[in-house]
């Protein structure tokens, strides 16, 4: 069984796990761009402090013994998300919408944070 307080962390784990990984898939595409240099630093400026919360969040359920397995595709709408716990495992089920509107605002945010103590 998984607590709503550790369900919440689980959730923001997986949003900065998407966040990151649409963020590095989109890096590389960077480069082509008339401007690069200024889109680079962007990117690299919000995967460092969107790393930090992630490798933060990943330690703090390490201590409470949970731990991501597996994603299970169910359809084009849904997908389910294996969790190893102390007592037994855990699916919970996600939509894909939902998933990728949540990272994009959460990716906003860093942005927003990011630029607003810059200025």
């Amino acid at each position: 069984m998984i607590k709503p307080d550790e369900r919440r962390n689980v959730h923001e784990f997986i949003l900065l796990d998407m966040a990151v990984k649409s963020l590095q898939n989109d890096y590389d595409a960077l480069g082509n761009l008339k401007m690069s240099v200024v889109y680079i630093k962007m990117v690299d400026d919000l995967l460092k402090n969107i790393r930090n919360d992630y490798y933060n969040k990943k330690r703090m359920l390490a201590k409470c013994k949970i731990e991501v397995v597996k994603w299970i595709h169910i359809d084009q709408y849904f997908s389910d998300v294996v969790l190893k716990t102390p007592g037994e495992d855990v699916e919970l089920r996600y939509a894909k919408q939902a998933l990728k509107t949540q990272t994009e605002d959460l990716i906003f945010k860093y942005l927003k944070e990011i630029y607003d103590n810059a200025f």
